[in-house]
């Protein structure tokens, strides 16, 4: 099966990072996360999204993967990091990761990285991640922890 450029281009990224995960590309009319689950035959809350922040003392990145309509409190961030912490506006998330916000993928951050997991996406034996464009996605075939850096700071529920 032939996959578009723009799919084509993350899983390059991705091998290039030591990972050989399968890229889907999705309808181009998906819009939605539920949209995106029904393409992919699986639960909304088994997508995973990417959201990005930054230490603001040291401008490090926080990286929080969440699933569902999760959002994150800062609050909470800055407790598990121990700094405070500040949104990333676009021009920071594509410095840091290559990618544009809402297309982050969570096997990229493996440099000194803060990286905090939805304790969700731990249930899961296989998730899907966007990443580059909301059309396409990653499979990532075991349980998420099995591609997660050695630094990932804490689960939050």
């Amino acid at each position: 099966m032939s996959i578009g450029k723009r799919a084509q281009q993350v899983q390059d990224v991705l091998r290039a990072r030591g990972l050989d995960l399968t890229v889907i590309e999705l309808p181009a009319s998906t819009r939605t996360a539920a949209e995106a689950a029904a393409a992919l035959g699986c639960d909304q809350a088994q997508i995973v999204k990417s959201l990005v922040f930054r230490n603001a003392e040291t401008g490090d990145p926080v990286i929080v993967l969440a699933s569902g309509a999760n959002r994150v409190d800062e609050r909470v961030l800055a407790r598990l990091v121990g700094a405070q912490v500040a949104k990333a506006d676009a021009d920071y998330v594509k410095r840091v990761t290559g990618y544009a916000i809402g297309g982050v993928p969570p096997v990229g951050h493996r440099d000194g990285t803060a990286l905090i997991v939805d304790e969700d996406l731990l249930k899961y034996d296989r998730t899907w991640a966007a990443a580059g464009t909301p059309h396409a996605v990653f499979e990532i075939p075991g349980p998420i922890t099995g591609i997660l850096p050695e630094h990932t700071v804490a689960a939050i529920s």
